[in-house]
């Protein structure tokens, strides 16, 4: 059915694009975007290109297509070395010089936000859907750890999702509720806010892209505590600009927030400093968009 619908939708677009002269069409994500582009593209529309975040795309790639999508295509842009790599696992090697890389950039006001100081407060902030792969569960065993070890300090977990009544249990069985908050949806100026109240930032991801919300930690000049997944190692290097741990290790990552909260906060203002370099050098939007508009352009000269 879905893909039914799919093919209706190129129908539609294949028209659209023939009574506006539209020569090609850039779509997000690999998955139902990607098979109306190359629908449309059969049906005698225009040529087509498309990014692929993951990790939906490299989950599932022989259901959804992925490497006929990319034989198909004009080029297609990956958000991460890592992503590249997986795309090539699924494209043909002749295929393999159209897969290109574009990161995912931060607007002008992360770029430009004023240093504020890291709070002298013991506060982690977790922004992400509530869902088995951004990790929660661990991390809140990760703070159970360090409760019972009488260590002081304060999670807040930002974001809905399917895990939640999990974690509300969680807190509630173990005791956590002095030390585990959950403040639900919250709009990016609040999420901002969260992220500017706390020493560390932590991501205790099984499964990733790229996360843009540690690009805004560093624009923020906060240390983030992440782990080994995904293109997460080209934005955190461990003991540079923030700790890298094992995915799933509930000791590693209790020992990662004992060192943050050991930390004074003018080394972790350092460590932050470091971050926002980093991203400054590889995530502006400017620049980004930039790459990608070459890529068009490269595109329409070889039609």
């Amino acid at each position: 059915l879905k893909t039914l619908i799919c093919f209706v939708e190129s129908c539609v677009l294949a028209e659209w694009s023939k009574q506006q002269g539209i020569e090609h069409i850039h779509v997000h994500f690999g998955t139902n975007p990607a098979t109306i582009a190359l629908f449309a593209r059969s049906l005698g529309g225009p040529s087509y290109s498309f990014t692929v975040h993951g990790p939906e795309e490299f989950d599932k790639p022989e259901m959804l297509g992925l490497s006929e999508k990319i034989k198909q295509a004009s080029f297609v842009v990956a958000i991460s070395s890592f992503g590249k790599s997986q795309l090539y696992r699924w494209a043909d090697f002749a295929d393999w010089e159209k897969i290109k890389v574009v990161h995912c950039g931060l607007a002008k006001d992360f770029l430009q936000a004023e240093s504020t100081d890291v709070p002298d407060v013991p506060r982690f902030v977790c922004v992400g859907r509530l869902s088995e792969q951004k990790g929660q569960m661990v991390l809140l065993q990760a703070a159970a750890r360090l409760a019972s070890s009488g260590i002081k300090f304060e999670l807040v977990l930002v974001g809905e999702g399917p895990l939640r009544g999990d974690i509300e249990r969680f807190v509630a069985e173990q005791g956590l509720g002095d030390y585990v908050r959950l403040t639900g949806s919250l709009s990016g100026e609040q999420v901002r806010e969260q992220i500017l109240n706390a020493r560390a930032f932590v991501l205790p991801s099984f499964a990733e892209g790229l996360p843009v919300v540690i690009m805004e930690a560093f624009a923020l000049r906060r240390p983030v505590i992440s782990t080994y997944v995904a293109g997460i190692p080209e934005l955190v290097e461990n003991a540079v600009n923030g700790w890298l741990v094992p995915a799933g290790s509930i000791d590693e990552l209790a020992r990662a927030m004992c060192e943050a909260l050991r930390t004074s906060p003018t080394a972790l203002a350092g460590i932050g400093k470091k971050g926002r370099e980093r991203v400054l050098a590889h995530h502006s939007v400017a620049d980004e968009a930039q790459k990608l508009s070459a890529l068009f352009s490269w595109c329409m000269q070889s039609v």
